[in-house]
């Protein structure tokens, strides 16, 4: 994705991709340990104060590429803190502003039990060493003069995860994290990342294994109108994967599935929330539990098409690749049965296949695996959007209402309702991410950007149906549900 974090992702690609190398060259054991100094060789610091910090954050990343916690992480998240990196932010909670009178009575001061204020010549200053974000001082000072502000990677969680320990370092609370990686492209440091299985993967083409890539409809458009499917199937070809499938057809497949579940729920009067968000299903079950039992039972399109290969091929890996990050979490955590091996973003499959030397060129479509509503599927209201879809080809009708739910506010605010039993639709299509899929926090570029190739993109498929489509690829006899 191109930010304003450009060099943090610059050098975390970095990394990605000398790990790869190492791995294909089959010297990863032996010279992992050199990564450190190849890529930070010193003497003096590029990034932080000393080359022996930039060092230690190289290897804690190279931790996370094996699929492990950073040295210190005592969690099963897959978004983990690098403490080294965190270390390096500077802002403290509380800050003094110009209207500071620097007074006689120094109530701030005194209020402070961690003695984290000084009264300077003009102000009273605030030392974010000391200070412990307790809100003392700002409730003490009669000038208002302290101002509350809020740590980028705090803000930007809708759930509260975030806090920070003693030592002012950022922690992320188990219990609460939805995974949906908001947080990691939020902090200006980099000090936050998530699990990758570019180990594993690589690990896997060098075994010859038969490595599948799945890759998510929100993939059109990100890379410009002419990088289509065609274009990343020859390059990953190169690299070593066996074949590429579009994820698009497990849209379908879910449409499909879901259109009957709702169809049941719709006749009874029972109200259903999607299961194809991650980020969204984490959320139900980890600050709504009692709403659970209205998580549909279909399985994501990523698990769909997993089912779909391995059906063909009972050798199959399966790796889906996409801009989620809580698609790591759904394979790890969920444990749904033939459900995707590995989950990877597109900066750690764009890693790999720089590490073979392959370059993603244009080429036109050649293969189409979806209807229009499967490659829409990515956008938020999609969902909605398909299974409506399926439902009508199905023979379904009647004044069916459906809430979607654009982020993770939205779906908070209507999983609310649903919990004080004042939610007046049939359905919640939930999406943790603004915009959908197209909005995770690992995309190329951004929505409105990607935008006007998509629909350039989308608008050249054919019209088939939804169940044209699966009858078609004899994706319509795939088991759907989580439990098989």
């Amino acid at each position: 994705m191109i930010t304003n974090d450009g060099t943090i992702i610059q050098i975390k690609h970095e990394i990605l991709c000398e790990v790869a190398k190492l791995v294909f060259a089959g010297k990863y054991e032996a010279e992992k340990h050199e990564l450190p100094y190849r890529i930070m060789p010193g003497p003096k610091a590029q990034y932080r104060c000393c080359v022996y910090k930039e060092r230690e954050i190289v290897r804690q990343r190279i931790l996370l590429a094996e699929g492990k916690n950073p040295q210190g992480a005592k969690n099963d998240l897959v978004v983990q803190v690098v403490q080294p990196a965190c270390e390096d932010c500077p802002i403290s909670r509380y800050v003094v502003t110009d209207n500071c009178q620097k007074c006689m009575g120094k109530a701030c001061q005194q209020s402070c039990n961690f003695g984290a204020l000084d009264i300077g010549r003009t102000r009273a200053h605030i030392d974010p060493q000391k200070c412990r974000e307790c809100g003392k001082c700002a409730a003490a000072c009669p000038y208002n003069a302290i101002a509350d502000l809020m740590r980028p990677c705090k803000r930007s969680c809708p759930v509260g995860a975030i806090s920070m320990d003693e030592n002012g370092i950022c922690y992320i609370d188990e219990k609460k994290c939805i995974q949906c990686g908001q947080c990691i492209h939020s902090c200006p440091f980099g000090a936050i990342s998530s699990k990758s299985y570019i180990v594993d993967v690589c690990q896997a083409i060098v075994d010859k294994k038969r490595v599948y890539a799945m890759i998510a409809p929100s993939s059109e458009g990100q890379f410009g109108e002419n990088i289509t499917f065609e274009s990343w199937r020859a390059a990953l070809k190169e690299v070593g994967f066996t074949d590429l499938v579009e994820v698009g057809l497990g849209g379908d497949m879910t449409a499909f599935s879901e259109a009957k579940e709702w169809t049941k729920a719709f006749q009874e009067g029972e109200k259903l929330t999607t299961s194809c968000c991650p980020g969204f299903v984490n959320l139900i079950r980890k600050h709504y539990p009692d709403l659970a039992e209205h998580i549909s039972q279909t399985v994501s399109p990523m698990a769909g098409v997993s089912r779909w290969i391995k059906a063909r091929d009972p050798e199959a890996v399966t790796v889906f690749i996409g801009p989620c990050i809580a698609k790591k979490s759904e394979v790890i955590d969920q444990k749904i049965e033939g459900s995707a091996d590995y989950a990877m973003t597109f900066g750690e499959i764009r890693a790999i296949i720089r590490a073979k030397g392959v370059t993603i060129k244009e080429a036109p479509e050649t293969r189409q695996e979806a209807s229009t509503f499967g490659k829409w599927f990515g956008n938020s209201g999609g969902v909605t959007a398909a299974v409506l879809e399926s439902m009508k080809e199905q023979g379904v009708s009647g004044d069916v209402k459906v809430e979607k739910c654009n982020g993770a506010e939205a779906c908070k605010r209507a999983l609310l309702m649903l919990k004080m039993g004042r939610f007046t639709g049939d359905f919640i299509e939930g999406m943790a991410c603004e915009g959908g899929c197209v909005g995770g926090p690992s995309r190329h570029i951004d929505v409105a950007k990607a935008k006007k190739a998509r629909e350039a993109m989308i608008a050249k498929a054919d019209s088939r149906t939804i169940e044209e489509n699966l009858q078609a690829l004899g994706a319509d006899q795939i088991p759907m549900h989580r439990s098989l």
